[in-house]
């Protein structure tokens, strides 16, 4: 998920630089959704695995 928020990030980079405003914006909003989504999706795993790990052990 975070390859794709880079890989629409580097779209809206390129399209800022080229003039297309709209596409810009549009392609960063969405990169920063899938950063954020990421992470909250990171978060979430890594405090499943804290607490089965401390049940197994």
């Amino acid at each position: 998920m975070i390859k794709w928020a880079i890989i629409f990030a580097v779209i809206g980079l390129v399209a800022g630089v080229l003039g297309f405003g709209g596409i810009a914006g549009g392609a960063m909003g969405i990169a920063k959704f899938l950063f954020i989504a990421a992470l909250v999706i990171a978060a979430v795993l890594f405090l499943l695995g804290v607490t089965v790990f401390k049940k197994v052990t």
